[in-house]
């Protein structure tokens, strides 16, 4: 083999799949700090930490999940059982399990996750094929208090994260099904109007309305609903829009309006929008739908929902709503200044007072290095163990002085 054969061979084993990526120190440090900062956020309103498989059984990970989920999952085969396995994509129907199969509570239960996920490919542009997901889930809680405290929960999370501008979106995907259900329109119908409506595609709405919903005033229900996206004017338009609703829309609509008032009751300065077409999870999703933007990211920053009935495959149906985001896209967002710890240079020995010196400040939190070199540490080397200090013996005592 040629020395560039060589060449070319050894730089091929840098080379990581695209959208994997790996973490230096600095970044991982500041990936940790936030992570243990959330979870204990998340702590502190009751949610409790929950750590799932990173693989399993590939029927019970895709347990009330969408198409989009399934694609997005690596899937291989178990070489003891033979069984089709995924590497997790998600960790809410995991989370769903414990809840149903492990708990066995009657009340709600709160529980919270901050680990990584696989994907097969990118959900959009530049993100990553093996995010960190961070998220809380709440079980056992069908009113309107429980989607309440996600969405604060969620705003808590971003803010504590110090992410700017904050604007978050309401949608509400039971006011579209309840309409599609008093239209009675069939399934394929239905899918043919779901797929218009995520693309607002206005013109083939209407077509498909005109021909399959003769009904004038759900017709000009659903026409209308398509089109309810915007501030918070919105919710206001949209209950002058069903004020002569069925009362099965109106049911769907009044829980979203209660929803809203309780977190302008906790978060007055909230900025909220709406999206009344915004049916994100539909196959899964049983109520509220929300997600949080900022100017400086094109997609969400995080988002969640209500998903009832998720535990039902494990043996019980227990009403379910929860969020979660990439950490990744989070610490990538704040704009909190992360200044890495500096630490202690001390020298190398057996001294029982060294020891005991070393000992005492690593247990008061500082970092001390050890020096395994018998030469002093060059300036640059120092530098790049962020080394602002050293341990030294001055007049019988170890003591930390600042390196000149």
């Amino acid at each position: 083999m040629s020395e560039s054969q060589i060449n070319m061979t050894s730089a091929k084993r840098w080379l990581l799949p695209d959208g994997v990526e790996e973490i230096l120190p600095l970044e991982a440090s500041k990936l940790e700090y936030l992570r243990r900062q959330l979870l204990d956020l998340y702590e502190s309103w009751g949610y409790q930490l929950v750590i799932t498989p990173l693989i399993e059984y590939l029927d019970s990970l895709l347990v009330g999940s969408s198409q989009d989920l399934d694609l997005h999952t690596v899937k291989i085969t178990d070489q003891l059982s033979g069984r089709m396995m995924g590497i997790r994509a998600d960790i809410t129907p995991q989370a769903a399990r414990i809840d149903a199969h492990c708990m066995n509570r009657e009340g709600p239960v709160r529980l919270c996750y901050a680990d990584n996920v696989l994907h097969t490919k990118p959900r959009g542009l530049l993100a990553s094929r093996v995010p960190i997901r961070i998220g809380a889930e709440m079980y056992g809680h069908a009113g309107v208090d429980c989607d309440i405290e996600l969405v604060c929960l969620m705003y808590a999370t971003l803010k504590a994260a110090s992410i700017e501008n904050i604007s978050v979106v309401l949608g509400h995907v039971g006011i579209f099904r309840a309409l599609v259900e008093e239209a009675a329109i069939d399934a394929e119908t239905e899918s043919t109007l779901f797929d218009a409506v995520q693309r607002k595609a206005y013109d083939e709405i209407d077509v498909v309305l005109d021909a399959a919903v003769k009904d004038t005033t759900l017709h000009s229900m659903l026409r209308q609903l398509t089109r309810l996206s915007g501030d918070e004017a919105i919710l206001q338009e949209a209950i002058t829009v069903f004020e002569d609703a069925p009362n099965s829309v109106k049911k769907e609509l009044l829980e979203l309006v209660l929803i809203v008032e309780g977190i302008k009751e906790r978060h007055p300065e909230m900025t909220l929008c709406f999206d009344l077409c915004e049916l994100r999870g539909y196959a899964y999703h049983t109520g509220i739908v929300f997600a949080a933007y900022t100017p400086d990211y094109g997609r969400a920053v995080a988002k969640g929902g209500r998903y009832d009935h998720i535990g039902e495959v494990f043996g019980r149906s227990r009403p379910a709503s929860g969020f979660d985001s990439d950490l990744k896209t989070i610490a990538r967002l704040s704009s909190r200044t992360f200044v890495q710890k500096t630490a202690i240079i001390a020298p190398i020995g057996n001294d029982a007072d060294l020891l005991s010196a070393i000992a005492e400040l690593r247990a008061r939190g500082e970092i001390v290095i050890t020096n395994l070199i018998e030469s002093e540490l060059a300036e640059q080397e120092l530098e790049d163990l962020n080394c602002d200090r050293q341990l030294q013996l001055v007049d019988g005592k170890w003591m930390v002085e600042n390196l000149t």
